[in-house]
């Protein structure tokens, strides 16, 4: 049986009512998921930004394109080695796709998994390096605030924002507080894989980690399963963005998140 490829190119912004399919996949996923108990089905990839937002810049490098080819790499390990699993894309390509189409794109596959791969920075330092992944929760720092802030502005690039999101306003310190008391029935499973990624940066790439935080994330709040944002590390950091940008570094970090995928997986359906 073939793995379950789907990406979401540019008509995933339309009416599309259903994914575009790889030439491969032909199997319904009623028939794939038949009789296989509470195993992890489906995992949606979602590599930020993309398109009009470039995401963190550099003269070289823009974090949009970084983390589009971190994703399709984590897809394709997915996909070879466990054929089993859906593996879906919120974007295939450097274009724009809305924070709440993200996780409706999740909510609607009934995806198991969402991981949003991001790359960071910090406009006061060259020589701040390493991982840290989020959770929706409580900001703890202001630092961990205003990583949130930068993800969140994003929306003002959408068409009637302020309608979508309900009046929420990336701006606002207040707004982001607020957000992340969302707290829902998924967030011990999120910190369990958050613990496993950074795990895996750790041990497995021989990466600085920042360890596990919470803060609020627009796009996380509207996801209905566990859910994270993946921190890879530091534009800003010339040695970690010459990193970030090379066919090694983007091997090192793809295979660590599988790492975690693989780890996290077999947990909860040994589990069950």
């Amino acid at each position: 049986m073939k793995g379950s490829v789907i990406v979401w190119p540019l008509l995933a912004m339309t009416a599309l009512p259903k994914p575009a399919l790889l030439p491969q996949d032909t199997i319904p996923a009623a028939t794939a998921d038949a009789g296989r108990g509470n195993q992890l089905r489906t995992v949606v990839i979602d590599p930020g930004h993309g398109g009009k937002d470039p995401g963190c810049m550099t003269s070289r490098n823009r974090e949009s394109r970084i983390v589009l080819k971190i994703a399709l790499q984590l897809a394709k390990k997915i996909k070879t080695d466990m054929p089993e699993v859906r593996v879906i894309l919120t974007r295939a390509s450097d274009h724009f796709v809305d924070l709440a189409e993200r996780a409706a794109i999740a909510n609607r596959n009934r995806a198991d998994l969402f991981i949003s791969i991001h790359v960071n920075a910090h406009p006061k330092s060259k020589t701040l390096h390493g991982t840290e992944t989020y959770t929706l929760g409580l900001h703890k720092t202001e630092g961990n605030l205003e990583v949130a802030r930068r993800e969140n502005a994003v929306i003002l690039k959408e068409e009637n924002y302020e309608q979508k999101y309900k009046g929420f306003n990336p701006n606002s310190p207040l707004a982001h507080i607020m957000l992340a008391n969302y707290q829902h029935a998924f967030m011990a499973s999120s910190i369990n894989f958050a613990e496993k990624v950074e795990r895996s940066f750790k041990y497995s790439a021989e990466r600085r980690s920042h360890g596990v935080k919470q803060a609020g994330f627009v796009v996380l709040w509207r996801t209905t399963m566990p859910s994270v944002l993946v921190e890879t590390g530091y534009l800003t950091n010339p040695d970690e963005e010459r990193y970030l940008a090379s066919a090694e570094g983007q091997d090192a970090i793809s295979t660590s998140l599988f790492k975690a995928f693989a780890s996290y997986k077999s947990e909860i359906e040994t589990a069950n």
